[in-house]
């Protein structure tokens, strides 16, 4: 048997609240007001999703992977709450919480891409 790179030999979350918490815990750091979080198991096509209003959708497929992954979804969609697009800023917020997070996104479509080739 081989070794998971050390990348991925991260721990996973425990439950969806433990995700609930993360977020709780980000929202802090970063200085955004949430009104709602929930984790769905019906999210096909997306990571999460977040309403104007506030409310922070998960997919509840974060929970098998790594956490450092989750914790990308989770940063990547409350700096929507500061940036609406993918610009230059949006990128510099994302810089200045989550440093390497281009490293997390790349693996993150390829997780995505490896379960459509599942399907």
């Amino acid at each position: 048997m081989t070794a998971l790179p050390a990348r991925e030999s991260v721990s996973r979350w425990g439950d969806a609240e433990e995700l609930r918490w993360a977020v709780r815990q980000w929202a802090a750091r970063i200085g955004v007001q949430l009104h709602a979080v929930a984790v769905r198991a019906d999210m096909r096509k997306k990571w999460a999703s977040m309403s104007i209003g506030g409310r922070l959708t998960l997919n509840a497929e974060l929970l098998a992977h790594p956490r450092d992954l989750g914790e990308f979804v989770i940063v990547h969609e409350l700096v929507h709450l500061l940036v609406p697009n993918h610009g230059k800023v949006f990128k510099s917020f994302m810089t200045a919480y989550l440093p390497g997070w281009e490293e997390r996104e790349k693996r993150l479509k390829h997780k995505k891409e490896m379960a459509q080739i599942g399907e």
